[in-house]
């Protein structure tokens, strides 16, 4: 006597491991090149901060080295960006012109990182953002230091030296907000 509802037939376990790394994988691409939250409401997410966050030197895509100690008690914003990021591409005009605007006052470091110094060096020509100083990161060391997992990311280092990350994009009025602050 059939019910016509058909048993499930044997189980491919190897198949349902394969669906799992796919869905991971897909989700991994996806996020890859991540806006993180969308807005900032009052103040920019807390992640993880170093407990010296302007401790390290490194050096920059113009052939200097930056140490960064020199830097204590000036309000600093470290931009991590990645060079084939497309939302890093959109928002660079954007952090470019606030960097001009709070020059002297505030501090911006592009941190790019994921990538080769040449095709860092081509955004930074290709996006206008050669007003500031970029720290090559080819080794992830900052990425890791600050708890940057994707691209873009800021780190808000204030005049005490207490770092907040934001992960994601922000736009020139989102990131004039943050700045004011820190300034």
């Amino acid at each position: 006597m059939s019910s016509g509802v058909r048993a499930p037939g044997p189980t491919r376990p190897g198949r349902s491991l394969a669906a799992i790394v796919v869905a991971v994988l897909v989700v991994a691409l996806l996020t890859a090149c991540s806006a993180g939250s969308s807005t900032v409401a009052g103040s920019p997410a807390v992640g993880a901060a170093a407990t010296d966050p302007l401790g390290f030197s490194g050096p920059t895509l113009d052939g200097a080295t930056l140490d960064a100690a020199t830097l204590s008690g000036t309000p600093v914003v470290l931009w991590f960006w990645a060079p084939w990021c497309t939302i890093c591409r959109a928002e660079a005009p954007d952090v470019s012109a606030v960097a001009a605007q709070y020059q002297g006052r505030v501090r911006v470091v592009g941190i790019p990182g994921r990538g080769e110094v040449t095709a860092m060096k081509a955004f930074v020509s290709e996006t206008g953002t050669g007003g500031f100083t970029h720290v090559e990161d080819t080794d992830g060391a900052l990425w890791n230091r600050f708890g940057v997992v994707a691209q873009p990311a800021f780190v808000f280092v204030d005049r005490a030296g207490k770092a907040q990350t934001f992960a994601g994009s922000l736009d020139a009025a989102q990131l004039r907000t943050v700045l004011d602050r820190l300034a």
